[in-house]
C-alpha cells in the first residue's frame, strides 16, 4: 500500500523534522526515541528516523483511539 503522507520530507530525518511531522516539542520527541515508540538508529551521536517509522507510529496512535 503506497501512502501519501509525509511526502515533503525525506526518507530519513532527524529530531527537527520528526517534530515538525509530528507537531510536538524536543522534549517529547527525544522521549518518544528514547522509549523506542518510534523505531530510530544512531549515526554518532545523532538519532535518524525512517520516515515508514513515523508512518508506523502514526498508523499505531491513530488506531488506539
Amino acid at each position: 500500500m503506497e501512502t501519501t503522507i509525509f511526502t515533503e520530507y525525506p526518507d530519513v530525518v532527524g529530531v527537527k523534522e520528526l517534530t515538525k511531522m509530528l507537531g510536538i516539542g524536543m522534549n517529547k520527541a527525544y522521549e518518544i526515541l528514547q522509549s523506542n515508540q518510534i523505531k530510530n538508529f544512531m549515526i554518532g551521536n545523532k538519532y535518524r528516523i525512517l520516515k515508514t517509522s513515523v508512518i508506523d507510529f502514526v498508523s499505531r496512535d491513530t488506531r488506539t483511539e
